[in-house]
């Protein structure tokens, strides 16, 4: 199913977080907040929407990365009915698109429940007291051509990065929902 995320909560405080990656490694959400904040991306290996813009999220975020604005990716699918999402897939996904950056597993999905994760991609962009202030798309160019596009996700950042606000007029992302256990 399509949907489209909300409108940007402002100032809503994120819940921090203990998560794995598919290597078992723990990684917790306050420890990555950092001065210049955090970019946390709801993405799932099988939506057509994050591989569609999986090589321009990889390009974005090293540019964030560099710039000491972190970023966690967390996959909250029900991997059990969806086993394209397997943490084994996860990591080849991963390596395929060259993320820089850790892509862990929500396995009870109680992070996706506790944001309110809608769909993939979903992105959260955190300032540095780990207040919302952005909740929007990647770029302009969805699933288009990307090569006039605009990096609103990029340029969000980096303002909250300078500002610790987030730019008022944002754009919804708008991907396949998140496949919840039970439904």
């Amino acid at each position: 199913m399509l949907l489209d995320t909300p409108v940007c909560n402002f100032d809503w405080e994120a819940p921090d977080f203990t998560l794995k990656d598919v290597d078992g490694n723990r990684y917790t959400m306050s420890d990555y907040l950092g001065e210049k904040g955090l970019l946390i991306a709801f993405i799932c290996n099988h939506c057509p929407y994050v591989q569609k813009i999986a090589e321009r999220l990889a390009e974005d975020t090293r540019s964030l990365m560099a710039e000491g604005i972190n970023v966690l990716a967390i996959m909250s699918n029900d991997y059990e009915a969806y086993p394209e999402d397997s943490p084994e897939k996860m990591k080849q996904f991963a390596s395929q698109h060259g993320f820089d950056f850790p892509y862990l597993i929500d396995e009870d999905q109680s992070v996706g429940k506790q944001y309110d994760a809608v769909c993939t991609p979903d992105f959260f962009g955190l300032n540095r007291e780990g207040r919302l202030q952005y909740r929007g798309r990647l770029d302009n160019a969805r699933m288009d051509d990307p090569s006039d596009r605009v990096p609103e996700l990029l340029n969000a950042m980096r303002t909250i990065a300078a500002t610790g606000k987030g730019p008022k007029d944002q754009q919804p992302s708008m991907g396949c929902s998140i496949k919840w256990r039970g439904n």
